[in-house]
């Protein structure tokens, strides 16, 4: 067992590579984000960036995790499955693309986004070269290159990370120098004066994100130019049709699952507290959630590797006890990763800009609810390698229901607090009826109680935090900038994680 769990641990390390730039430069831009935009805009940001993650799941047609199911298979050529998945995504994905073209107009106008079609465009090409790349990254994950993985992620992080850095600190100040030679405001500016304000405003805006973003994706079809030009395409309607059935389904469930975690952003618009603020709240919220992307940058590096090696494992001998044992070690350093970012939270808030911090207290909240997120992935392999994904449709519908029941109810008194709750609440449903369900068509020994146990540990030091921090650090010293007090405290929460991370290390190692 200890073989396959370094393999496990060495692929999460290395698409880990890229995820966790993606992650730190993403998060390294929040400073800049929360201090050069307004609530309100950076708001706007998120909500684009969720109709994205929505439409991506539906355009890909959950081909990524059927091309490793029938890949694996015997007698099946692993270019022939990717070639058909590369044929029906990119028929998809480009006629999506075409009619945003057509109808950038109208969609801008339903939105409230009138003068801003450019982005709805941006938008459509984002997805089709996302959905188009997203099958050729699943080839290099199926054959194990993850290092060409790493490096074409890494690539395509850098790119965005430049075209933001040109966008927020040069492009505007070109502007000016522009607008001073024209003896011109900036905002008399015409795209004759500066070719790209075809492309962008003059000053910065949400445009300017959603664009470095396309940016980044045309660089990232480009690197895999070469191999898409050598692919030897071979369609196989009988094959595209096996795969289909098992893989819509999957996208299916995933549809309610991502809309899942992005509902509460589309509900802003409708519920929040203060309705015609909505975009500033969801700004603030968006802010407050980045705080968080430490557990989720694990639960995706942790996804890329895991994905395939169960379902390369899935014929060992005792492979349920290494799911368990998986599952574990899981638990255990997403506590680590809780309290890590908790205990620290006092530092780490700074990165947001002062009209930003408001939503910090929900930021427990969001942590443990992507904590039962990836609890939910590694329960819910029952399903794809018993061949049941319709089931999966079911969870996550019982999940969404919870989402949109406890923000409806409660966004309108309680605002993004009330959004933070229903994640926390719609994944610990799905996990208990995932659990209840994988018990009785693919039992997994996962060891319960030990599994309580590292909640237990996490719980222990989080209050013995909070009572060590009343006894010893007040709170008038600490709201006057005393840093000496600051760093006691930290030193104090340091030895508290480290009291945590040798009590699961035992756990870890205790039979039974």
């Amino acid at each position: 067992m200890a073989n396959p769990l370094k393999q496990l641990a060495g692929d999460t390390a290395i698409y880990g590579l890229s995820t966790i730039l993606a992650r730190i430069i993403n998060f390294l831009f929040v400073p800049f984000y929360t201090r050069l935009l307004t609530t309100e805009s950076y708001g706007v940001v998120t909500e684009f960036m969720a109709y994205i993650a929505v439409l991506q799941v539906i355009l890909v047609l959950g081909l990524e995790t059927g091309c490793f199911r029938f890949a694996n298979k015997e007698g099946v050529n692993p270019d022939s499955v990717y070639s058909n998945a590369l044929v029906a995504v990119f028929g998809v994905s480009g006629a999506f693309f075409a009619a945003m073209i057509a109808f950038a107009g109208p969609i801008a106008c339903a939105l409230g986004y009138s003068g801003n079609e450019n982005c709805i465009i941006y938008m459509g090409g984002i997805l089709f070269i996302d959905s188009v790349t997203a099958i050729l990254f699943a080839r290099l994950r199926q054959e194990r290159k993850a290092l060409k993985f790493a490096v074409f992620k890494t690539i395509k992080i850098l790119t965005e990370t430049a075209a933001n850095l040109v966008l927020f600190f040069w492009f505007p100040a070109y502007c000016l120098r522009a607008a001073g030679a024209v003896e011109k405001e900036v905002a008399e500016l015409t795209r004759g004066d500066v070719w790209m304000l075809h492309l962008v405003s003059a000053t910065p805006d949400f445009s300017y994100v959603i664009f470095a973003i396309l940016i980044s994706c045309v660089v990232c079809a480009l690197l895999f130019l070469p191999s898409f030009l050598r692919f030897t395409f071979s369609f196989d309607r009988r094959l595209l049709r096996q795969m289909l059935a098992y893989s819509l389904p999957l996208m299916v469930a995933g549809l309610p699952g991502v809309a899942n975690d992005f509902l509460d952003r589309y509900l802003f618009r409708y519920f929040d507290t203060g309705a015609e603020n909505w975009r500033s709240s969801l700004g603030i919220y968006q802010a407050a959630v980045k705080l968080s992307v430490i557990m989720s940058l694990f639960i995706q590096m942790f996804r890329f590797a895991a994905e395939p090696f169960f379902f390369q494992r899935a014929r060992d001998k005792d492979v349920k006890v290494l799911y368990a044992k998986v599952m574990e070690y899981f638990v255990a350093f997403c506590g680590l990763i809780f309290l890590g970012v908790i205990l620290y939270i006092d530092v780490i808030s700074l990165v947001l800009g002062r009209d930003f911090r408001a939503g910090v207290g929900i930021v427990p909240v969001m942590l443990l609810a992507y904590m039962f997120l990836g609890m939910l992935f590694n329960v819910s392999i029952w399903y794809k390698l018993s061949g049941k994904t319709g089931y999966a449709i079911y969870i996550t519908l019982s999940g969404l229901a919870v989402t949109a029941a406890v923000n409806i109810i409660f966004m309108p008194a309680y605002s993004y607090w009330a959004s933070a709750a229903g994640h926390l609440a719609s994944y610990a449903v799905m996990l208990l009826i995932c659990t209840l369900l994988g018990r009785k068509h693919y039992p997994v020994p996962y060891r319960w109680g030990k599994i309580l146990g590292f909640f237990v540990l996490m719980g222990v030091v989080y209050v013995a935090s909070l009572l060590l921090d009343r006894s010893f650090f007040s709170g008038d010293a600490m709201a006057a900038g005393d840093w000496g007090f600051l760093s006691a405290k930290l030193l104090l929460h340091t030895v508290l994680i480290i009291f945590y991370a040798a009590a699961s290390w035992v756990l870890l190692r205790r039979r039974g």
